[in-house]
């Protein structure tokens, strides 16, 4: 019999299977990444997007449209990581816009909401780029217009529309040569078939099981502030950092809101309180935790609770870290001549930035950042990882830095939802962008005087990455093998070879070949090189440019060997 509408309950279990396919081929995604590092992340960026909508999903009893549309497009928002993962969230939020309202699907509804996918998408990101996951997305509406048209056996237009996507898919290569060098096609795009392939099984009822399973655990954290924030003693009033989500049950509008915050305000102090949908998500310094559980009680069930005893915590973190601190301010400070911004209880501005390795970490805060989320190349962290620090900095505008190219989408998402605090994310694609857009930040200027000058500061940096192949390919015609040395610049790759040393050395001088009115070298190492051996590399790089300022710095960052700025 053929199958002519999909209810509330099979869009659920069309949809938990979608998420477990994708889950289950999320390495073989990540494999077809165009350069060959260990750190492709798109099958990961795109699994843990979908798989925060779905742990919502499956937590529905009895689905509606209407629940389900809030679960998936609520959940993949906040948990959206890297290009992908945000295109993807974004091609959720457009189809389950116009599925809401409905109480079945059918073939032509399913066209419509694809179309409304697929502009949603579109509009997302600043300069679409053909050959990409919107690229896929865009034929599978095209299809989906077209099969609706002329059947209305749902598991007939599916198939057509999948086979579709598959053929497209395989046309990327001709839309973006750097895929048809490397031999793949587009990761993005083949996360979008494997979505839907898991969604088709179900439908034709191949697959049952719809029960998730916990993927491993490898999502950023905040690197601990105890490991080099600058501590003071001082008496902390509210003691306990307390932290929950309302699950709403009632309605919360504008007054309802206000009123809560002003009782949270009569128990408390650091007042996060954001609503988003059918979600709350509050923060609060409080000396009664029980008193914020029992109003939260009033308006819905809660989850996620947590509550940290902070004067506890305190004690354990005072350590004696001024030196330190004052050395890397003295660095910066001598890099520009320039006072670096001070970290203040309450202030104007902000700072939030991404990176990997202690070593990194220390410089920024020592620039005056306030929270450092762990993560960059080798993970990407969420739309909601990024509220979750900016709710910790106690500023009015915060300064978002992702010095990660694939994190920028996710930051300007997290800037768009963000509430009672303003968002401005300068586009830092590498960590030496971000140091010095942070070393171009004046205090004394306005927010748009520091967003102009730090957006063109970064322009001025280029940057160096050194790291090791994971397969054979090709790359702007450099042959690559397993195992070999590639230095990558900021506009593809600059040096291959077997030697760490050497490949280093290759790849400084195209960046110097490029920038030959560079003042001075930075050089990071990572957590596989010894400081002797960086010492050692960064002696024969001031033998070659003797008229050249080079320092060298720990990074501590994992898989890049090194990571140089010429500027």
């Amino acid at each position: 019999m053929a199958t002519n509408t999909i209810d509330a309950a099979l869009v659920q279990k069309m949809f938990l299977a979608g998420a477990k396919n994708l889950e289950a081929k999320k390495e073989w995604i990540n494999d077809l990444n165009v350069f060959p590092v260990p750190d492709g992340d798109t099958g990961t960026n795109m699994t843990m997007t979908i798989m925060s909508a779905a742990k919502e999903v499956s937590a529905i009893a009895n689905p509606t449209m209407e629940s389900l549309s809030k679960a998936i497009s609520s959940g993949s928002l906040r948990g959206a990581r890297g290009n992908s993962g945000v295109i993807l969230s974004q091609l959720l939020r457009g189809f389950t816009k116009e599925m809401v309202g409905l109480k079945e699907l059918t073939t032509e509804s399913i066209a419509t909401a694809a179309q409304r996918a697929t502009e949603t998408a579109y509009k997302a990101v600043m300069k679409p780029k053909e050959g990409t996951i919107l690229t896929v997305a865009r034929g599978i509406s095209e299809k989906a217009a077209e099969v609706a048209a002329h059947t209305d056996n749902l598991e007939t237009a599916l198939l057509a529309i999948i086979e579709h996507a598959e053929y497209v898919l395989s046309k990327t290569p001709e839309l973006l040569p750097v895929l048809k060098e490397a031999g793949v096609v587009d990761s993005g795009g083949q996360g979008l078939v494997v979505f839907l392939r898991g969604m088709y099984d179900a439908l034709t009822g191949k697959i049952t099981d719809f029960a998730l399973t916990e993927p491993a655990e490898t999502a950023e954290r905040s690197v601990p502030q105890g490991k080099g924030a600058s501590i003071e003693n001082v008496d902390i009033k509210f003691g306990y950092c307390t932290e929950f989500i309302i699950m709403l049950e009632k309605e919360f509008n504008e007054d309802t809101e206000a009123k809560f915050k002003e009782f949270l305000s009569s128990i408390g102090d650091s007042i996060v309180c954001v609503a988003l949908d059918d979600i709350v998500k509050v923060h609060v310094h409080t000396n009664h935790p029980g008193q914020a559980f029992e109003k939260a009680l009033e308006y819905g069930q809660l989850t996620k609770m947590k509550v940290d005893n902070m004067r506890e915590e305190h004690n354990q973190k005072v350590v004696a870290q001024s030196e330190m601190q004052a050395a890397i301010a003295a660095e910066a400070q001598k890099k520009n001549g320039k006072p670096v911004a001070q970290k203040q209880p309450k202030k104007d501005f902000g700072f939030v930035t991404v990176a990997a390795g202690e070593g990194l970490a220390e410089i920024f805060r020592g620039l005056g950042v306030d929270s450092v989320i762990e993560g960059g190349q080798t993970m990407n962290p969420s739309t909601e990882d990024i509220l979750n620090a900016v709710d910790t900095v106690n500023a009015d505008t915060v300064f978002i830095l992702p010095n990660n190219k694939n994190i920028i989408l996710a930051a300007q998402q997290a800037a768009s939802i963000a509430e009672g605090k303003k968002l401005i994310v300068i586009p830092t694609k590498t960590v030496p962008q971000g140091i010095t857009a942070m070393i171009n930040f004046e205090a004394t200027r306005d927010a748009q005087e520091n967003e102009e000058a730090m957006t063109e500061a970064i322009d001025t940096v280029a940057t160096g990455q050194l790291t090791y192949a994971v397969r054979d390919t090709s790359i702007d015609g450099k042959e690559i093998k397993d195992g070999d040395i590639m230095g990558l610049g900021d506009a593809g790759l600059l040096a291959v070879g077997k030697d760490i040393e050497e490949t280093l050395l290759n790849m400084l001088d195209e960046m110097m070949k490029q920038n030959e009115e560079a003042e001075l070298i930075s050089v990071y190492y990572g957590e596989d090189v010894t400081e002797e051996q960086a010492e050692k590399a960064v002696s024969e790089i001031e033998k070659k440019y003797s008229d050249v300022d080079v320092e060298l710095q720990m990074g501590g960052q994992p898989i890049y060997y090194y990571l140089v700025s010429v500027e």
